[in-house]
């Protein structure tokens, strides 16, 4: 009998489904798939390649509600969350669909002749995606590296495949031809270790933690792979004490709790200065409290459950070290992976909650005084992934803007993503950039033609 994978549904604690559980001799089985795909998929039409993707779309505008109770049940996600995450899917693969005929080149002048460049696609890319976001993230990865001319081998995470897996019987239905997308559903251990090292594979695309980062750019460097990686965050949500805090407040509970914490842009730090504090955390604890966890399908439903066991377990280990809870939602009781927001603070600067990544409805608050200890504060973090800055002072907020070191930053908002705009972070938040006109940087090789006149 061959393995299997018992996919778990986080609201429940019931196996949702089984499925074939992916290891080396599948992903070298998808690999080749791929390659095999490529030289057809390369040489078609630009106009070609964008007409297939444009049918994708369709197909996937028509399942969406399939794919997001899909995605709601398999990963917790409130139904409304992952109806908008379908939609941003279809808005991913819309946008790539005018890409094959925008990847324009250079001419440049030189002596004795005529300079110009191209981009090259790379072959075969490996795209491993985490659990948070499993068909959003999938998208980012995915409609840029086709739409370049490459084909792919997506390996979701192993607690969440139903949807990529679905994906895959969508993009065949809407034509995309057999090999261009291969989907394989196992452990990272095995079979994503195996991507990364398989030497038919071209690059790494990775969401997930830096720890594993760390050792998927050190497998893919034997072999001088390109690697794109989106990793940790410990984002910081700025309030100053001239910001409208009424909107900052109501505000911060979406941007922390969101997806129940489990997002690499959580903003788990809440920094307010001092003289604001107590009427922020006056003012935060009314929309924290009021948050409504429970039954991802219910339609009122605002943060479901944590994805696992073992995520409920390492979320409630910073609880453990006693740092002061300041108020704190509700959850549901029984089976389900529930655990209710909560804010913990004021935090010392060197607590564990104020310097981890929690991937967790928990959140930090933080007091600072003025602006030069802001940014201090936000900076003091290996990451450098998101973040927001609230106060009604426009030069203040470019200045904090600038100081900041992180890759993504909204000003008296906390959103992150866009799928016109590029995505990434700083220091050991990762390397390369998703979504916008820059991803597709990341899908191909720059070649440079010299054609001599003389």
């Amino acid at each position: 009998m061959p393995e299997t994978l018992n996919v778990i549904e986080p609201a429940t604690e019931a196996v949702l489904e089984e499925v074939p559980r992916a290891g080396t001799v599948e992903i070298d089985e998808a690999v080749a798939r791929a390659r095999g795909a490529f030289p057809a998929w390369r040489a078609l039409a630009p106009a070609a390649r964008a007409e297939h993707m444009r049918s994708l779309v369709t197909v996937l505008e028509a399942n969406l509600d399939e794919l997001a109770l899909l995605e709601a049940r398999n990963a917790g996600k409130p139904i409304g969350d992952a109806r908008g995450e379908m939609g941003m899917v279809v808005e991913t693969f819309r946008y790539y669909a005018g890409a094959p005929e925008r990847l324009l080149g250079e001419t440049i002048p030189v002596s004795g002749g005529q300079a110009f460049t191209v981009r090259e696609p790379l072959g075969v890319v490996g795209l491993i995606v985490p659990w948070n976001f499993p068909l959003t993230i999938a998208a980012w990865k995915l409609a840029p590296a086709i739409a370049a001319g490459n084909t792919a081998v997506l390996k979701p995470a192993e607690l969440t495949p139903l949807t990529a897996i679905r994906f895959a019987a969508l993009a065949l239905e809407a034509g995309i031809p057999e090999g261009v997308i291969n989907v394989v559903a196992g452990p990272g251990s095995t079979a994503g270790r195996h991507l990364v090292e398989h030497p038919d594979v071209a690059k790494i695309a990775f969401t997930g933690s830096t720890v594993v980062g760390r050792d998927i750019a050190s497998r893919a460097a034997a072999t001088i792979k390109r690697v794109t990686l989106e990793l940790g965050g410990k984002s910081a949500n700025i309030v100053f004490a001239d910001a409208d805090l009424e909107r900052a407040a109501a505000a911060a509970p979406g941007g922390a709790f969101g997806n129940a914490g489990q997002d690499c842009c959580a903003r788990s730090r809440i920094l307010v200065e001092e003289s604001a504090l107590e009427r922020f955390m006056g003012l935060l604890e009314e929309h924290v409290t009021a948050i409504r966890v429970g039954d991802p399908l219910d339609p009122n439903t605002e943060m479901g459950p944590l994805i696992s066991a073992g995520q409920r377990d390492s979320v409630a280990s910073f609880l453990a070290d006693g740092d002061p809870v300041a108020f704190a939602g509700t959850a549901p009781e029984g089976p389900g992976y529930w655990f209710a927001p909560t804010v913990l603070g004021p935090v010392a600067r060197s607590s564990r909650v104020a310097r981890e990544e929690v991937f967790g409805p928990i959140v930090a608050v933080l007091p600072f005084k003025d602006e030069e200890d802001a940014v201090a504060l936000a900076n003091d973090t290996i990451y450098g992934l998101s973040g927001s800055i609230w106060t009604r002072d426009g030069g203040r907020a470019l200045r904090v803007a600038r100081a900041v070191d992180s890759g993504v930053l909204s000003i008296n908002s906390n959103t992150s993503v866009r799928v016109a705009t590029p995505f990434g972070g700083f220091k050991q938040s990762g390397y390369g950039r998703e979504l916008g006109p820059h991803a597709l940087d990341a899908y191909t090789e720059v070649k440079s033609i010299y054609y001599s006149t003389r």
